[in-house]
This record gives C-alpha cells, sequence and structure tokens, in this order.
C-alpha cells in the first residue's frame, strides 16, 4: 500500500510541474471605446478599413507555442443618442471571440454629437467586461477621441490605477495634434498605466496597397465559405452574418477583403465559429450523430451516421486545404507589401487608428513574453 501511494504522489507531482498538461491558452483581450461624436465619422471609417489587419496583426503571437485566445470588446461614448444617465456610454459587444460579430456591430457604429466622458467609459470598461486574472495574459484598452481626456464626473487618474493594478494596459489615441494630446490630458492617460499614447489625423483616407495576390486570396475565400455549415436556426443567421461582414469588407477595398480573407484562413483562435459552424462545433468535441436532424445542415440531412462522419471529414479537408492556399498566397502578399512599404512615399507618416493598435500590440506582446509568428519560406 505504501508503494503504490508513493508512486500515486510521485506520479501527481510530474503531472502537476508539467505545464503543457494543465496551462490554458493565454489571452490577449482587447476592448475598443470610440468616440462617436459627430466629428468622428473618419475614425469610424478608419477603424473599418483597418480592423481585419489588426485582427491579423493580434494572432500572429503565440505565446510558448501556443496560439492566445483572441477577445474584443466595443463601446462608445460621447454620442447625443445615448443616456445622459449612462453617462453617454454603451456597450456594444462584450469581450468575444467572434470576429464577424465585431465588424457587424463596427460596421453599425453611428455618430451624432454628445459629451465625451473618458474616465467614464474607461472605467465602465474595466467594471463590465470579464478580464483575465492571469498576469500572463496581454489586456489592452484603446480609448480614441478629441475632447479633453479629464472631462466628465470621473476621474480619469482614478480608473487608471485601476486598469493598473490589473494589469490592463489604457493606450490613447488623440485625433488631432500631438501637442494638443498632450495638453488635454490624453498622454497622461496612457502613461499612467504604462500604456500608449498616439496621435492620428482620423480625417486620412488609410491607404491600401492592392497586391497581384489579393483576387486569388478572395477567390479561396469564396470557396472556404461553403465549408461553412450553420447549425440550427442561429447557425443560419450567422453563415448569413458571414457573408455580410465579407461584403462589408469589400466594399471598402479589395485589399481589406483580403486581410479578412487571411483571417478566416487561420484555424484555431483567430476565427473560430464553434458556436454555430458544424466543422468548427466537431472539432472543439460536438457529435455529428447526436445532432437533432432538423438542426443539421441540408447537405447532412437524410444521411447515415457513417456517410455523415464521412461527409463531414471531406468537408474539413475541403477548408483545411483552401486556408493551406490562402496562407500561403498571404505571405507573398506581405511580401509584396513589405517592398512597396520601402518605395512609396505617400506611405511615410500615414499613421492611423490602425497602426496605431498594431504597433502598440507589438511592443507589449514582445515585452510581456510572446512571439511573433515567422513563417518559414
Amino acid at each position: 500500500m505504501k508503494t503504490f501511494i508513493n508512486l500515486f504522489t510521485g506520479l501527481l507531482i510530474a503531472l502537476i510541474s508539467t505545464p503543457t498538461l494543465f496551462a490554458q491558452n493565454r489571452k490577449i483581450q482587447v476592448a475598443i471605446l470610440f468616440d462617436t461624436s459627430n466629428s468622428m465619422d473618419g475614425l469610424i471609417d478608419q477603424a473599418k478599413s483597418r480592423i481585419w489587419n489588426i485582427v491579423n496583426e493580434v494572432s500572429s503571437f503565440t505565446y510558448n507555442g501556443a496560439s492566445p485566445d483572441i477577445e474584443f470588446a466595443l463601446y462608445q461614448y460621447g454620442n447625443d443618442g445615448l443616456e445622459p444617465s449612462d453617462n453617454y456610454i454603451q456597450q456594444i459587444m462584450a469581450l468575444t471571440n467572434d470576429m464577424d460579430l465585431l465588424s457587424e456591430k463596427l460596421f453599425g457604429l453611428r455618430t451624432n454629437g454628445g459629451s465625451e466622458f473618458c474616465g467614464a467609459v474607461i472605467g465602465r470598461s474595466l467594471s463590465d467586461l470579464k478580464w483575465s486574472n492571469n498576469q500572463n495574459d496581454l489586456k489592452m484598452i484603446y480609448i480614441a477621441g478629441n475632447e479633453p481626456f479629464n472631462q466628465g464626473p470621473v476621474d480619469f487618474k482614478t480608473e487608471c490605477k485601476k486598469a493598473s493594478d490589473k494589469g490592463i494596459f489604457i493606450n490613447t489615441i488623440f485625433c488631432g495634434n500631438y501637442d494638443e494630446g498632450v495638453r488635454t490630458f490624453w498622454k497622461e492617460g496612457a502613461t499612467c498605466s504604462n500604456g500608449d499614447y498616439f496621435n492620428i489625423d482620423s480625417d486620412r483616407q488609410v491607404v491600401h496597397i492592392d497586391t497581384p495576390y489579393d483576387d486569388k486570396i478572395n477567390a479561396y475565400n469564396d470557396s472556404l465559405n461553403q465549408t461553412y455549415y450553420g447549425i440550427g436556426s442561429y447557425g443560419k443567421l450567422r453563415k448569413e452574418a458571414q457573408a455580410t461582414q465579407d461584403e462589408n469588407a469589400a466594399m471598402q477595398s479589395v485589399s481589406v477583403k483580403a486581410e479578412r480573407s487571411i483571417v478566416k484562413s487561420k484555424a484555431g483562435n483567430a476565427y473560430n465559429n464553434a458556436s454555430w459552424d458544424l466543422i468548427d462545433a466537431t472539432e472543439e468535441g460536438k457529435d455529428i450523430t447526436k445532432i437533432a436532424e432538423d438542426d443539421l445542415p441540408d447537405e447532412f440531412k437524410g444521411l447515415s451516421d457513417e456517410e455523415k462522419t464521412a461527409l463531414l471529414e471531406e468537408k474539413k479537408a475541403d477548408r483545411e486545404r483552401y486556408q493551406k492556399e490562402i496562407g500561403s498566397l498571404a505571405q507573398k502578399r506581405q511580401e509584396y507589401i513589405d517592398e512597396e512599404m520601402k518605395k512609396r512615399s505617400d506611405l511615410e507618416g500615414a499613421d492611423d487608428f490602425g497602426s496605431s493598435v498594431n504597433e502598440s500590440i507589438m511592443k507589449k506582446a514582445e515585452t510581456a513574453g510572446y512571439e511573433k509568428i515567422v513563417v518559414e519560406q
């Protein structure tokens, strides 16, 4: 009996000391707080054009070789259409890994004049959202606007201290002159939590670099879409939403649609639709043979369990093939963009909402021990 106890204790210690068996995925959590007063149409337009580039950047990191879970949240503030009793603040979307929902909510934003209370909206995001307690997770708030940072009934310094205590970086993006942003406390609003301060011209149109690979990437994306199968009525709605967000990206430019297509090609944490898609759901343990017949996609109805499983494996293989093709083209596309950026003077100093977010995420992620994925040639 003593020998058995010693063996059991030794095994338990070995298991506990093996981090890969019990460690949860790290998280990158990003909350975006937009001033949606009348003067901020340009800011929202920049965000629409850059959101998939940002998601691609966030999803390019690993921690100890594993891809982190990615979550975004979205707030608006400073809009007269919002409740004065709520300090003109609205949570548009809680932290979620549903990237189609992020795009959907972003494209639904509308501007309207109002009172901009930065401290209040930061405080709401800190109290409302389910922030990770793990100090190794990367937690970022991005607040963008153009009115003094110290306006409103809530002291931003108090909220900044709360954020710092939780290991959350507040990054501020002032839409205007750098020195004006400093004078109106936007820089202090960032540095008080060791975040980054940026200033941008929110009315500047984002410059997109079209590449010889965009059309082919988007063609593979259309094929990739055919491998998504909605489960039940909710699944049908979300599949329609997927197509709508493809259209929204395409309306920005062929380049933006290509960036969205690249996000969709990344298996795992970057673009996961297990809540509604048959393939993603079964990858996370859902049993296709246990799904009610009425909830099955049409292609799978009336089949035997063996036939359902065989068709599912066939569609999984199709998806992996299309994702691999897009991933290969994405690498060539990025190399083309890198070369073009060296040549084009119109890209010098072209800081915008997206480039500000990407720069700070890159800096903070590497400091926290995350590594950028390097695609081998």
